[in-house]
């Protein structure tokens, strides 16, 4: 029998060829560091350091430690973080290191979800840049005790103008230890910026390319065991019986372990079944096959997603709950419109699924290490799990192998820490392709009714939009039964569209899955169902669709959604500061159509489609090439996405995440979909539940930033909304043929 035994990636490269010389790449990188937190302190005497703020850590050698409280997970967040507070801090980028912050409430909010890590974070983290300054400027007036209003900080050191006297970072420690934390300092002016708004490679870059860096799955411990559980199909169910004999007879097999019963709500709490503990991977997988389970599906045993799909449209074409009005949506016009809309549950599916090893010290104590993108939720839903204080956990933050929601979910850390304390040793819990595709917390299926009426000059008069969706609240609280608040920001309520009586609506939806956030949560199914009618108006109006969206989006104004909603919350920001501009979004309508050439003339069986959509308060525009094969399937040609997202930290990163959003969009339109017979998701691979491959990727995908000095606005999500639409309004073009239901692949199209 051949050794079972974990290979590292760096071994992996070198035995398959692809070390030393097997692939070069024409790019200079930072060097990488691994992501692990070390101590440090404040004491100087004792650590050689002085810590200005929780963020930033400078040794008397000169380096410069950073810590990066968020997770990376291709987005570039570990680069992005310290162009900022290196920029305040003029420190010198060769002598900066990044360190990975555990989870832990000092740094503030951790959460890596929701666009929110410069776009919430650009003044927290300039101040942590411009404190650390201010001290060492404050370190050398003290040493040469000359007035800080004579010293300036520049590249690395501390200079005094009068004398010519110059100290490095690392000179200044010693003086700066013991001195008070400043704890604020002026930003610098933006045209001294010398890293924000630059690009800059990833300073993961190269460990990522040779197999250096480490993920969830790369964590190895003395002792450790690994898991596979086998839980119930449907949501919500439980074990009656089972038989597990021949499990334990499999070699390597240590133990077979019933997992605490789901609660209801299901918050990010253990799911329950049946896990199998081995001394290898492999066995642990082999004896979860072996296992006999009964189980009781529960209440939601009797789930099928076609009869749901009929339910959510039947439920969005009757009067739903208004959640917000502007004039009369019922006044009698010239002309009505209208149409339902449907997308289906989907899977965040990253490459790499859910992975957490966690070990129970002799004082109860736990540790873990995990591919997580919100580490102080893991924290607490561990520290509730184990019954024990929440300063009893440290959860060190692996690299993400792609996330989009689902790994700030911590149900698979709980299930890691709650075995290693059943089995008194450490273990890894690492999810399956399968596993992650059915059981994780899932993208609302939803269907969105349209109705809009227009005058005899086919100007839209009335606006009707309902949704029915069943809610992530769902997840958290229970009997809800239709969308909550905070949903209703996402591409619902802040509707730009220029119409004086508008109203629109939610429906009831009762959930029978684990619903959780996916890339641009609900602007997903928003963004298509509304950009798709407002194209099928300008058809129906025999109006080309650029100039028609520009008109019903209509001239530069700011909106205030509250006016006409009962709440609105504008992803937590002051409308002053981030306001609904329609100004912008035309501008992105406009550039993205300059940039595709609209109105040139096509080959025959090609058409154009346009949409635009303003999501985590940046304002994206796309455009869509796409053609008719041979065979009637549609092929996207070509693809061009701009955004406005006010002050952009690097460029780089920018432009790689507006092509993710392409593809990834693309692979919602195309591919996704998931089903469920029986209360269970059918669907368990990619090969049933496929991404885009490269044949069908855009020969091109070209992106643009537009110049803005407004505040940073979301990056990572505000790119794929735009994308379902604009594909389905270009198979219009092409074809003649509406398409209301995604995914494409489900009427042949692909």
């Amino acid at each position: 029998m051949s050794e079972l035994r974990k290979i590292s990636r760096r071994e992996f490269m070198k035995r398959t060829g692809h070390a030393g010389g097997g692939l070069v790449f024409a790019l200079t990188f930072a060097s990488a560091c691994q992501p692990e937190e070390v101590a440090v302190g404040p004491a100087a005497k004792a650590t050689a350091s002085v810590a200005p703020n929780v963020y930033v850590n400078i040794r008397n050698d000169g380096i410069v430690e950073i810590y990066c409280h968020r997770s990376e997970m291709g987005q570039g967040i570990r680069t992005s973080l310290l162009q900022v507070i290196a920029d305040e801090l003029e420190a010198d980028w060769d002598k900066v290191e990044v360190i990975q912050a555990i989870g832990h409430e000092k740094y503030g909010d951790q959460n890596t979800d929701g666009s929110t890590s410069i776009r919430n974070q650009f003044d927290l983290l300039r101040n942590a840049g411009a404190t650390g300054r201010d001290m060492m400027v404050a370190a050398a007036a003290q040493m040469w005790a000359v007035p800080a209003s004579e010293c300036v900080a520049r590249e690395h050191a501390v200079h005094h103008e009068g004398s010519g006297k110059t100290a490095g970072y690392g000179e200044l420690v010693e003086t700066a230890y013991g001195m008070p934390q400043p704890e604020s300092a002026a930003f610098k002016a933006r045209k001294d910026y010398r890293y924000i708004g630059k690009p800059m490679d990833t300073i993961d870059g190269r460990a990522f390319t040779t197999g250096g860096a480490r993920y969830g799955t790369d964590t190895v411990l003395p002792n450790m065991l690994y898991a596979s559980i086998e839980r119930c199909p449907a949501f919500g169910g439980t074990v009656t019986s089972y038989e597990d004999a021949a499990a334990r007879a499999i070699a390597g097999v240590v133990d077979v372990i019933r997992m605490p019963e789901p609660t209801s709500p299901p918050l990010f709490n253990i799911q329950g079944g049946i896990a199998v503990v081995a001394d290898n991977s492999w066995s642990a997988a082999e004896g979860r096959k072996a296992l006999e389970i009964q189980w009781d599906r529960g209440a939601n045993a009797e789930h099928e997603s076609q009869a749901y799909r009929e339910d959510l449209i039947a439920s969005a074409s009757a009067a739903g709950t208004t959640v917000l009005i502007r004039g009369d949506a019922d006044i009698e016009t010239h002309s009505q419109h209208e149409a339902v809309y449907y997308t289906p549950y989907l899977a965040q599916a990253p490459m790499e699924p859910p992975a957490a090893t966690a070990i129970v010290n002799e004082d109860g104590s736990c540790e873990v290490w995990a591919a997580t993108q919100d580490p102080q939720t893991a924290r607490a839903t561990v520290a509730e799990t184990l019954g024990i204080a929440k300063e009893q956990v440290t959860v060190n933050i692996t690299l993400l192998g792609g996330g989009f929601g689902r790994k700030s979910k911590p149900d698979f850390i709980a299930e890691a820490a709650w075995l290693a304390r059943e089995t008194g040793r450490p273990v890894m819990v690492a999810w399956s392709r399968e596993d992650d595709i059915r059981h994780g917390y899932f993208h609302s299926a939803s269907a969105q009714y349209f109705r809009a009426g227009m005058d005899k000059n086919g100007t839209t008069q009335s606006w009707l939009h309902r949704s029915s969706f069943p809610s992530i609240a769902s997840t958290f609280a229970p009997g809800v039964t239709g969308p909550s608040d905070f949903e209703l920001d996402l591409g619902l309520l802040d509707a730009p569209w220029d119409v004086p009586n508008m109203r629109i609506e939610t429906c009831d939806a009762k959930a029978h899955l684990r619903i959780g956030w996916l890339r641009s949560v609900c602007n997903v199914f928003h963004a298509f169902g509304a950009c798709g009618f407002v194209d099928e108006l300008a058809h129906a109006k025999g109006r080309d669709p650029k100039e028609h969206l520009l008109e019903i989006i209509g001239p530069a104004r700011k909106i205030d959604p509250a006016k006409d909603a009962a709440k609105y919350t504008n992803y937590g920001h002051d409308l002053a500061k981030h306001p609904v501009d329609t100004g912008r979004l035309s501008a992105v309508a406009r550039q993205v159509a300059d940039m595709a050439k609209w109105g040139r003339d096509l080959p025959e069986g090609h058409g154009l489609g346009i949409a635009v959509h303003r999501s985590f308060v940046s304002y994206v525009g796309a455009v869509a090439e796409v053609s008719v094969n041979e065979n009637g399937k549609l092929v996207v040609n070509e693809l061009w996405i701009a955004i406005d997202a006010g002050t952009v930290i690097n460029p780089d990163r920018v432009h790689a995440q507006l092509e993710g959003a392409g593809i990834f969009g693309m692979s919602l339109t195309l591919h996704g979909e998931l089903t469920t017979k029986d209360g269970a998701v059918v669907e368990g691979n990619f090969d049933s539940y496929p991404m885009i491959r490269l044949s069908e990727t855009p020969a091109k995908i070209h992106t643009h930033i537009m110049e803005s000095d407004a505040p940073p606005g979301g990056v990572g999500e505000p790119g794929v909304p735009p994308i379902a639409p604009a594909i389905v309004n270009a198979y219009f073009a092409a074809s003649g043929n509406r398409v209301r239901e995604l995914p494409l692949r489900k009427a042949g199209l692909t």
